[in-house]
């Protein structure tokens, strides 16, 4: 699947959300399913990261997420999977 067209569709989602935003990037893999996108474990660094650098996300109150690990959830969901 293309990974640039993923993340296209999901910046297109989540823009305007910032509620979903914040849920993204403290578990990517639920909010990518409910979204109704299907990537394996793997692709999810690559699409949040996308993601990321597409959204603005100085001007969102992010709380508590920080932004520069966010990914790093992504690492032990693969680990869970068996991924590396």
């Amino acid at each position: 699947m293309d990974i640039q067209k993923i993340i296209s569709d999901v910046v297109a989602k989540v823009t305007g959300n910032p509620d979903l935003i914040k849920k993204l990037l403290s578990n990517p893999a639920d909010v990518l399913k409910q979204l109704g996108i299907d990537v394996s474990a793997d692709q999810i660094n690559a699409v949040i990261e996308g993601v990321k650098g597409k959204l603005d996300l100085s001007k969102l109150d992010l709380g508590d997420i920080d932004v520069s690990k966010a990914g790093g959830i992504v690492d032990k969901i693969k680990g869970i999977f068996g991924g590396k």
